[in-house]
């Protein structure tokens, strides 16, 4: 762009384009192709620099808040976990159950396996900031992976006698319920299976004397020849 004349003018000129200058001053002005001038409506012929950003139409995300279980592959040392755990906190994250176990006794790793809830923006901010931890070798969100395995462990007592002991035990064989422990009082049961499945089972005991529930958090693992 040329340099604006420095000469005396009192007068107010339209350029070729059609637009009028800025005031003279001798300042060669830089050249912005993507700013236009746009008549201003308080100083007649004068304009002021705008930019034109294109409509972001049709754009969608996804708010929806789905559970997804992570399997995070750590170092066995000491510190890991609390770090894990202690992201999720400060960011206000969700942990719905969490389980850790020594893995590979020969390399020394632990796997984590994370159940939280969250928007799949959320989860993913999640997974990649669990990512950074250095004692992290992996993190896969078995959710979006593909299909795989996923169980919990429950411990169920039950205290009653007559006709409520005996149908704890017709449920419990139904759900294929183990007894580790029993008294002439009380049975302890042992279920493993899915969330859903130890939610129900749970529930059917209620009325028959539920006294004490313990229960892991789910384990996971991915389908088929895919490793996490």
């Amino acid at each position: 762009m040329p340099a604006v004349d420095a000469g005396p003018s009192t007068g107010r000129h339209a350029n070729d384009a059609g637009h009028l200058p800025f005031q003279r001053t001798g300042v060669r002005l830089p050249r912005a192709r993507c700013v236009r001038y746009i008549p201003g409506e308080g100083r007649p012929g004068w304009g002021a620099p705008s930019l034109r950003m294109p409509a972001l139409g049709g754009l969608k995300v996804d708010e929806t808040s789905s559970t997804h279980v992570l399997s995070v592959l750590v170092d066995n040392e000491f510190g890991v976990l609390a770090r894990v755990v202690g992201l999720f906190s400060a960011r206000g994250y969700n942990i719905e159950s969490l389980t850790v176990a020594e893995v590979d006794r020969e390399r020394g790793m632990s796997r984590i396996t994370v159940v939280t809830t969250g928007t799949p923006m959320t989860v993913e901010q999640i997974r990649s900031q669990i990512g950074r931890i250095v004692p992290v070798h992996k993190v896969v969100d078995l959710t979006l992976e593909g299909p795989y395995v996923a169980r919990d462990l429950l411990l169920v007592k039950v205290q009653g006698r007559g006709e409520k002991r005996v149908e704890a035990l017709r449920i419990a064989d139904i759900f294929r319920a183990r007894v580790v422990d029993s008294t002439n009082r009380s049975f302890i049961f042992e279920l493993t299976g899915s969330a859903g499945k130890l939610d129900a089972f749970i529930d059917l005991m209620r009325p028959l004397g539920l006294a004490e529930v313990a229960r892991t958090g789910a384990v996971a693992l991915a389908r088929g020849d895919t490793t996490s």
